[in-house]
């Protein structure tokens, strides 16, 4: 092995940049886990709710359509939130595709 130099590419951020993205990228990860969360929430509540719901068969069809809504509402809010197609995040429209 050869102690041959290395190209290095100049960095064009300030640590003060840097320490920024770090955060955000922090506060992201920690939304992500939330959201995620909410979301398995949210269907395993409805989940076991409908099939309450379907066993009993009292007429309560306006609980169960409320709950659908919800649950779709939820769920398509969190798909569309993590969808990778769309970048956002840290550096927004301007990081490129990822």
């Amino acid at each position: 092995m050869t102690d041959e130099p290395r190209d290095v590419i100049a960095s064009t951020t300030t640590s003060e940049q840097d320490r920024k993205t770090a955060g955000q990228r922090r506060v992201n990860i920690i939304w992500e886990m939330t959201q995620s969360t909410i979301a398995l929430a949210v269907t395993g509540f409805t989940l076991f709710v409908a099939s309450m719901l379907a066993l009993k068969d009292n007429g309560q069809t306006a609980a169960f359509l409320l709950l659908s809504n919800a649950f779709f509402l939820v769920v398509g809010f969190y798909f569309g939130r993590t969808n990778h197609q769309r970048s956002g995040g840290v550096g927004g429209e301007t990081a490129g595709t990822r």
